[in-house]
């Protein structure tokens, strides 16, 4: 009798807090309120939580705040002349960036150059390829050891110190490593420009210069402004560049002095190479929130009619000459001299049709296990970074749908955070998340699984991307006729978004792979043992003057990417325009 009651009186307490939960739940299950939760949970994890567990351990490593050491620690004489060489190489390495890439842009975007749209993707291929290797081919080439100069007596006398490394080298590369950032910002604003002004100013008698210095370059100086920044952002999370021509001369940025505190010293530097994190990270911001200034002066009031565009006449064919001679000089020599010194069998040797071999390539492909190891390592996780964001980015995409037209744009801005911070940023915040033991899972520091990781948030912005473009280009009539006909959410993205978006969310698969496959900014912190990857062994192999090696695993790598850059291409014409920056 007394429990009887006792559940009894009990009943209409559980019965209304039953009935609370089957609200909540209907409210998830129709109103789309889980996949809004689960959107959420994904950008959290993905963006918001490795950078807030840096920002704690960098401003409070204690478990409270102290400002004060955290001050000390960015005041020591090593730091302030590392943030003044990554400000100095990155502002002017930004600046001639922005005089290589404009012209480019101009030309392509503006007028009738012939074979303008080959000379726009050949200008593309130094983003697609990594700093690393972009560096390694212009040592290869300007050095004592030049195999393609000493083929024809140019190559300068032995002993003598490569012109690349230091300061001019590395503003050198970063301008044509970035200059390409610079075309594709600056031709977004061109390609806005409308026709009937040109032809106005044209025919009031003006020369296509003076059209082009009082008409055109006013009405995109928000986009010249907005390139340089991104230039700039691009050149202070560097890696590859300043480690392989300023580290052998004591040349340090603050992303290689990073590297060497964490390679001599290990986790007990944490919350000191945190602090330098932030700091990166904060002059990246700044160049982002700069870029963003400058894209909101962007007038509106010229968005229709046809592209101007300028007919060369007479100067078509010397300025197409002057292009492929720029291309010639930025692309091919470097590439020619990486290809030449992978071909013979030492430093010093002529290259000639008796020295001429393919050891380095076997050597590095079948018979040295760490290049071998190097190679599964960095398919296997880029591959598998790939095939996750483009699985995970269609429902992520689809979720985003579901929220208003603000929260879009703030829930796209914490997306490209990790992308947008420099990978030195990234990896020092991983570490800290993944360094001690975490529920069910363990410590995944040491192990690939850290690299797997770091490789989801960074490059997740990169896969959202194109599927996001997608879906915006949907019509929404298809999925309401399904969900009128009793469609479920599940079903109508697997049976209608899903296969429409699959182009899209392939490219962003190619575009992930591409960039995860040889990068090493995020690597060179996270590798352990047994789970090194090409960006790695390549640094590793050329400081350990294996210089022919590491040549070889670079035109492997250059390889690989100008074959995905050509599916890419075949692809782009399922794709929405924008999606790929060469059509």
């Amino acid at each position: 009798m007394a429990v009887t009651h006792s559940i009894a009186s009990a009943g209409p307490a559980s019965t209304r807090a039953g009935s609370r939960l089957y609200r909540v739940w209907r409210y998830f299950r129709q109103d789309g309120g889980l996949s809004a939760v689960l959107v959420l949970a994904i950008i959290f994890v993905l963006s918001f939580l490795p950078m807030l567990r840096l920002l704690v351990t960098a401003i409070a490593p204690g478990g409270e705040i102290d400002l004060g050491a955290m001050a000390e620690r960015l005041s020591s004489a090593s730091v302030m002349r590392a943030t003044l060489n990554t400000l100095v190489t990155a502002f002017f390495g930004a600046l001639l960036a922005l005089l290589v890439g404009a012209p480019f842009a101009i030309g392509i975007a503006m007028t009738d150059l012939p074979g303008r749209k080959t000379l726009g993707f050949l200008l593309l291929l130094p983003l697609m390829i990594a700093p690393q290797v972009m560096a390694l081919s212009w040592l290869h080439l300007f050095g004592p050891s030049s195999t393609l100069l000493g083929a024809f007596g140019l190559a300068p006398p032995p002993g003598t110190t490569n012109p690349l490394l230091g300061r001019n080298g590395i503003i050198l590369l970063y301008a044509i490593q970035h200059a390409p950032i610079v075309f594709i910002t600056l031709r977004a604003g061109l390609t806005r420009v409308p026709r009937d002004l040109v032809e106005a100013a044209r025919s009031s008698g003006s020369s296509p210069l003076h059209v082009l210095m009082t008409i055109v370059l006013p009405m995109v100086r928000p986009h010249l402004v907005a390139a340089t920044a991104l230039a700039f952002v691009s050149g202070v999370g560097n890696f590859g560049i300043p480690a392989l021509l300023g580290m052998p001369v004591n040349y340090l940025t603050l992303t290689t002095l990073i590297y060497q505190r964490i390679a001599s010293f290990g986790p007990s530097v944490l919350p000191q190479v945190a602090a330098l994190s932030v700091l990166i990270a904060l002059l990246a911001l700044l160049g982002v929130l700069l870029q963003g200034l400058a894209l909101k002066k962007v007038s509106h009031r010229f968005t229709a009619g046809i592209p101007a565009r300028f007919t060369l006449g007479g100067y078509r064919l010397p300025l197409a000459i002057l292009g492929w001679v720029a291309i010639l000089f930025m692309l091919i020599l470097p590439v020619l001299a990486l290809v030449t010194t992978a071909l013979i069998p030492s430093f010093g040797v002529p290259l000639n049709w008796s020295t001429l071999t393919f050891a380095n390539f076997e050597e590095v492909l079948f018979r040295q296990a760490s290049t071998s190891r190097a190679f599964w390592n960095s398919a296997t996780l880029a591959g598998s970074a790939a095939l996750i964001l483009a699985i995970g980015s269609i429902p992520v995409a689809v979720g985003l749908e579901r929220f208003s037209r603000l929260s879009q744009r703030i829930l796209h801005g914490a997306i490209e955070l990790p992308y947008a911070l420099p990978g030195i940023v990234l990896a020092i915040a991983c570490i800290l998340l993944f360094l001690r033991p975490l529920p069910l899972i363990g410590s995944l520091y040491g192990t690939a699984w850290i690299i797997l990781a770091a490789y989801l948030m960074r490059f997740f912005a990169l896969a959202m991307k194109p599927v996001t473009t997608a879906i915006g280009q949907l019509s929404r009539d298809l999925n309401e006729a399904a969900a009128v006909s009793g469609a479920g959410p599940m079903r109508r993205l697997l049976t209608i978004t899903g296969p429409l978006t699959a182009p899209a969310a392939i490219a962003g698969a190619l575009l992930v792979f591409m960039s995860a496959f040889n990068e090493l900014t995020v690597s060179a912190l996270l590798w352990s043992s047994g789970h090194e990857t090409l960006g790695v062994v390549l640094f590793s192999l050329e400081e350990a003057g294996l210089g022919t090696h590491a040549a070889a695993i670079a035109v492997t790598t250059i390889v690989i990417v100008v074959a995905l850059l050509g599916v890419l291409d075949r692809l782009g014409r399922k794709l929405p325009p924008g999606v790929l920056p060469w059509r």
